[in-house]
């Protein structure tokens, strides 16, 4: 048997929570006041996922950079190669929330997408 501690961010209260595992399986979860704790416990120990947020550089536009975020979570040891795949990106403006800058990015199957509405000049 193991057991983990994690601070809970599956809603404002930011519950303490205990996770016992018997072989790599969840088996209890303690601490939680609310249903989230337990799905975001379960989730965090045994296959943690995270959604990225960065800017991606811009040609032709009113701003030099776009905010932009993981349209979905993306495991959290492809952070590095998503952030490399971020990085290198440059598109034109215009850009509009949503739209799509990278698509599957670093091979995770999810894209990345504009936050904010940049004009082209």
């Amino acid at each position: 048997m193991e057991t983990r501690e994690l601070t809970c961010i599956g809603c404002p209260m930011g519950c303490l929570l205990t996770v016992t595992l018997d072989n790599g399986e969840v088996t209890e979860v303690k601490g939680n006041t609310c249903a989230k704790g337990d799905i975001y416990a379960r989730k965090e120990v045994v296959n943690p996922t995270r959604i990225v947020t960065s800017t991606v550089k811009i040609t032709s536009g009113d701003k030099e950079r776009v905010s932009v975020k993981t349209a979905n979570d993306i495991p959290k040891n492809k952070i590095f190669e998503v952030m490399k795949d971020i990085d290198a990106a440059e598109v034109k403006a215009p850009v509009k929330i949503g739209d799509v800058l990278v698509k599957n990015v670093a091979g995770t199957g999810v894209d990345v997408i504009a936050t904010r509405n940049v004009e082209a000049v």
